[in-house]
């Protein structure tokens, strides 16, 4: 499978901007199911300085500084990704239970460094006694880690309600869970703190989702959305990946960017600009299946 993905941010200034500094990770990441064949960044206007390094995680990051006054800017990433078979279902018979993980990964041992690194809670995925009790629910004492988490995956997608504008990005994971309704960032940080609450690892994983229209209806141009889950990782297997907000294990239509602890390691364009007006953001993303 063949993807074409056009994600163009298009920010318009009330008064001129004379600076501003960006970072952009936009760039999808060539893993086990999946190959970045190429990924162009276009900058207007012409960035004065343009670094290219990864991040701490292996995210490829650029950073760019527009150091002459502007009233627009527009930064489009257009990458085109081969998807690799992936047999999904395999992984659902690991029976390795999450109190055999916890303690396989409280061991010295040199694999497991990077996992243990997404144990611990951040300021995003923070739990509490409610967000515990939930996990519990589906973490029964001897449950295979891998049946648990895709159980509280399917839970999350039905108990929770999809709806856009309730959250922002800085809604902490006691208020997702006390109202039950976001987006699917928010279903990634809610199912890491479930997890984190029991001293387990699990990462956000940064992407985009083929969207298909109904029937009959063409797909409208810039109607697609950057996506986000989550991933557990199993000893003697590795990371495994889970979207609640769709309630499935991605496969062939799930294209990852990159990953962190949270979204603030894989935010997709941040910067600061140096302007005494607002500004207006439009984002449009294309996922066209070639």
């Amino acid at each position: 499978m063949m993807y074409n993905i056009i994600h163009r941010t298009n920010y318009t200034y009330n008064e001129e901007v004379s600076l501003c500094q960006n970072i952009a990770k936009l760039f999808p990441r060539t893993i086990y199911n999946q190959k970045c064949i190429k990924s162009e960044l276009s900058i207007y206007p012409e960035p004065d300085v343009v670094n290219e390094y990864e991040d701490y995680f292996g995210n490829k990051a650029v950073y760019f500084s527009l150091q002459k006054a502007h009233k627009a800017l527009t930064v489009t990433v257009n990458s085109l990704i081969e998807k690799l078979p992936d047999d999904a279902e395999i992984t659902r018979h690991d029976i390795l239970s999450w109190e055999e993980v916890k303690r396989l990964l409280g061991e010295p041992r040199q694999e497991y460094f990077e996992a243990r690194q997404f144990i611990q809670e951040t300021a995003m995925t923070s739990s509490n006694k409610a967000i515990l009790e939930y996990a519990m629910k589906s973490f029964l004492k001897g449950r295979p880690f891998l049946e648990a988490t895709e159980n509280l995956m399917q839970r999350i997608f039905t108990d929770f309600q999809f709806q856009p504008g309730f959250t922002t990005i800085a809604t902490p994971p006691s208020e997702v869970m006390k109202h039950r309704k976001g987006v699917c960032q928010d279903f990634a940080h809610l199912a890491l703190a479930c997890i984190h609450s029991l001293g387990l690892p699990a990462r956000y994983v940064s992407g985009y989702i083929e969207t298909i229209p109904p029937e009959g209806q063409e797909k409208l141009v810039g109607s697609d959305a950057s996506h986000a889950w989550f991933s557990i990782f199993i000893p003697n297997r590795g990371w495994v990946d889970f979207d609640p907000t769709n309630n499935m294990i991605p496969s062939h239509n799930h294209i990852t960017i990159g990953w962190g602890r949270d979204y603030k390691d894989i935010v997709p364009l941040k910067g600061v600009v140096f302007s005494s007006g607002s500004h207006k953001l439009n984002v449009e993303v294309d996922v066209i299946r070639i």
